[in-house]
């Protein structure tokens, strides 16, 4: 549960992809039966269809003048590239970007030590578990390090 009231499920036991409930219905996204590693969790996907709606005219729906229009990007790093050069925020800015990926870890770790964990955010630490806490950074290779 997010401060904000946002409620996050993983579970190995849900198609490999996103769910988002709203109060008008919900949207499924994935990348169908496409892999980026070969762990990639894709067998568990019963259906290759990468985008799914609880009422499919959410899919075609279109955004009106006047409504909320999302900052648009075909490829991620390019954007990113692009925006080194123009100084211009990036599609996923930094701390978006840190908090998306660190729910995956987090959650890859819960699969890992194979319980529950409780992470506390404004620490960036699971709470009461020295096991979990001990995965959250490994030895650094020489020569690099951050002193």
């Amino acid at each position: 549960m997010y401060a904000n009231g946002v409620h996050m499920v993983v579970s190995g036991d849900f198609p490999n992809g996103l769910k988002f409930i709203g109060t008008k219905g919900w949207i499924f996204v994935s990348r169908g039966n496409e892999t980026v590693t070969a762990s990639d969790p894709v067998a568990k996907l019963n259906d290759p269809q990468a985008l799914a709606a609880s009422d499919p005219r959410i899919l075609t729906s279109t955004i009106g003048p006047t409504e909320i229009h999302l900052y648009e990007s075909k490829e991620h790093h390019g954007n990113w590239l692009e925006c080194v050069r123009s100084r211009r925020e990036t599609i996923a800015p930094v701390e978006v970007a840190h908090r998306a990926c660190s729910a995956c870890l987090i959650h890859h770790m819960a699969m890992k030590v194979k319980r529950r964990l409780y992470w506390d955010p404004q620490r960036e630490r699971f709470r009461n578990d020295d096991e979990a806490n001990a995965m959250l950074s490994r030895p650094q290779r020489p020569p690099y390090a951050i002193t």
